[in-house]
């Protein structure tokens, strides 16, 4: 549930901040890469483990674990 949850956060979070950076004229490869550190791919799979922090915690909060399942 929580990979769901934060692959579908990703596309709109990701969409929101590349506006956001693009108003105030910076590129959104600079945040992507975390400065020109990492290889593009490498920062989507970065930033994807960032939103699944949150989502995992979403997940944990909103479905009921029951030990009879």
């Amino acid at each position: 549930m929580a990979a769901i949850v934060a692959t579908m956060l990703c596309v709109p979070v990701g969409a929101l901040l590349a506006a956001l950076l693009l108003l105030f004229g910076i590129s959104p490869r600079v945040i992507l890469t975390f400065g020109g550190a990492i290889h593009p791919a490498q920062g989507l799979i970065a930033w994807w483990t960032v939103c699944f922090i949150p989502a995992v915690a979403y997940a944990a909060l909103i479905l009921p674990w029951s030990p009879d399942s």
